[in-house]
């Protein structure tokens, strides 16, 4: 998941002018004071068309291009940002396909266009060029696609047909994209058609700027040319947050189109609370002089059968930070992803979760090299996997991950069967960033152990009676997250799986719950909240599976 978030440097009165990014699919809350924002949604390009020996095949649609102001949103909702992925070039003489659609969505917005769906505003993604071969025409799309070789016909831009408005704000930009160019008599394709206008003959429409972009004149949604690189030749792929369509190929492959992107503008007040969902940019304003941060990475997997449960991402948290907070200065936002529970057999102890940071000039490493790979940042590390069953052979380890928090131990149901948890607050920071997992104490174990939570370590397995270990409880953030998480509490440990009795509960802050059975799967770690997913059944079965790990979260609240 991916957004960048500028503040511009100034501010109008006490509000500073906010431009944040979308890169890749994520949610937006819309911050406490916004009242309406001005938007650009760019849909996904589609891929240039295949062709076979002697053909050339279309270019494919850039994706739709649409731009509006004053879009009413309401403050302290959730917001759908969905960035439609760039699509494959076809193979020889077959079409390139669509590329994927581009929306925001959320109450009050106005359905745009009809069949966008209820509350969405809408940019359909670029139509595929057409197949290098006889009568194979380009697809419709937000811009359509060119047409193939030998009298293909050109796609349709603009489809379906977006209205300029929608009632959602004035429009910049009237229509989403324009059509694209017939393939010739003699075997060449058509260019595709570009949001700043439609192609004309073998190479792409134009693509269109924005007002709106953080980075002035940038173009978006360009059309891909008909089979340009060279006989034979695989086309290079458009630009990754274009919206550009694929170039054809000329006896060869189409190349894939670009992916598409949403970008937003608001004005927001002083003391505004921003919460980073996915990973991306932030540009200091002038008149911020310090920041109160929570970062909270991912959550470790579950392990499977007979699982430990995944330790909590490592929580940090601080206030009045200034170190890198200059006007200018850009700061890199990573939110880590949780961890996973790979297979159901006995060799699969859990992932650890990814880590989160905020990163920039001016930032002191915390804590520092070797322990942080990362310069310059502010790291909490990924929680650590739950352990996986064990049986003589590899009964050296139940492989539970030292973590920000550990994951927990796992038992083999063999005696001898001592395991311990992984090790929390791994590497080292102070205040420390969490606990370690629980530990299976007991031989002929029929359970595992919690992992650990950023205010509590996990809970060992009990042999009488059986229950797996509670995953340890999160810790309550500072005041300005009290909207996230779990009602405010973040990174709670998974709880450890069982073969009978009771499974570990998952600890508060969003700690996924251990499974007894195979027909109940483990709970995953909710998310955003950085919590630990379930340990695994101790069926013997291959869909034991332990819980995903909580993806993690970055929350800044600026202080003037």
């Amino acid at each position: 998941m991916t957004g960048i978030l500028n503040l511009l440097i100034g501010s109008l009165g006490s509000k500073f002018t906010i431009i944040q990014t979308f890169t890749a699919t994520q949610d937006w809350t819309c911050p406490t004071g916004v009242t309406q924002i001005d938007y650009l949604i760019v849909g996904g390009g589609g891929g240039g068309g295949g062709a076979p020996a002697a053909y050339i095949g279309g270019g494919g649609g850039a994706g739709g291009f649409r731009t509006g102001t004053g879009l009413t949103v309401t403050a302290n909702q959730t917001y759908t940002i969905t960035v439609g992925a760039g699509q494959a070039g076809g193979s020889a003489g077959n079409k390139g396909t669509n590329g994927g659609d581009s929306s925001i969505a959320g109450s009050p917005i106005t359905e745009s266009p009809s069949g966008a769906g209820t509350n969405t505003i809408k940019s359909y993604g670029g139509g595929g060029g057409g197949g290098g071969s006889t009568n194979t025409g380009g697809n419709n799309g937000g811009s359509g696609g060119g047409g193939g070789g030998v009298n293909g016909t050109a796609g349709t831009g603009n489809t379906p047909n977006a209205p300029s408005s929608g009632g959602n704000g004035a429009p910049a930009v009237a229509y989403q994209g324009t059509n694209g160019f017939a393939g010739s008599p003699g075997g060449g394709g058509g260019g595709g058609g570009g949001a700043g206008g439609a192609s004309t003959g073998t190479s792409g429409g134009p693509g269109q700027s924005s007002t709106i972009a953080g980075t002035p004149g940038t173009t978006y949604a360009a059309g891909g040319a008909a089979g340009s690189a060279g006989n034979g030749v695989v086309p290079t792929a458009a630009g990754a947050n274009t919206g550009n369509g694929g170039i054809g190929g000329w006896n060869a492959v189409g190349s894939a189109g670009g992916s598409g992107i949403v970008i937003i503008k608001y004005l927001a007040p002083s003391q505004t609370v921003f919460a980073f969902k996915g990973s991306g940019q932030w540009t200091v304003p002038t008149g911020v002089t310090s920041i109160d941060y929570l970062i909270v990475a991912g959550g470790g997997g579950g392990g499977s059968k007979r699982g430990g449960g995944g330790g909590a991402g490592g929580y940090r948290t601080a206030a009045g930070h200034t170190a890198g907070i200059t006007a200018g200065n850009v700061l890199t936002i990573t939110v880590g992803a949780g961890g996973t529970s790979v297979g159901g057999d006995n060799t699969t102890p859990g992932t650890n979760g990814g880590h989160s940071y905020i990163q920039g000039t001016g930032i002191t490493a915390s804590p520092s090299a070797p322990g942080n790979p990362y310069a310059n940042a502010i790291t909490s590390f990924g929680g650590g996997g739950g352990g996986k069953q064990d049986y003589p052979g590899n009964s050296s380890t139940n492989g539970a991950s030292a973590g920000g928090s550990g994951g927990g131990g796992s038992g083999s149901g063999i005696s001898p069967n001592i395991t311990n948890g992984g090790a929390g607050n791994t590497p080292s920071t102070t205040p420390s960033q969490g606990n370690s997992g629980g530990s299976v104490l007991s031989s002929a174990s029929d359970g595992a152990a919690g992992g650990g939570g950023a205010n509590a370590p996990g809970g060992d397995y009990s042999a009488s009676p059986i229950a797996g270990g509670a995953g340890g409880a999160g810790q309550t953030g500072p005041s300005f997250a009290s909207g996230f998480g779990v009602s405010g509490v973040f990174a709670g440990g998974g709880g450890g799986g069982a073969s009978a009795g009771s499974a570990g509960s998952g600890g508060t802050g969003g700690g996924g719950a251990g499974s007894i059975t195979a027909s109940t799967p483990a709970s995953n770690g909710a998310a955003n909240t950085g919590g630990g997913g379930g340990g695994g059944a101790a069926q013997n079965s291959t869909t034991a599976y332990g819980g995903t790990g909580g993806s993690g979260i970055v929350i800044i609240k600026i202080n003037q």
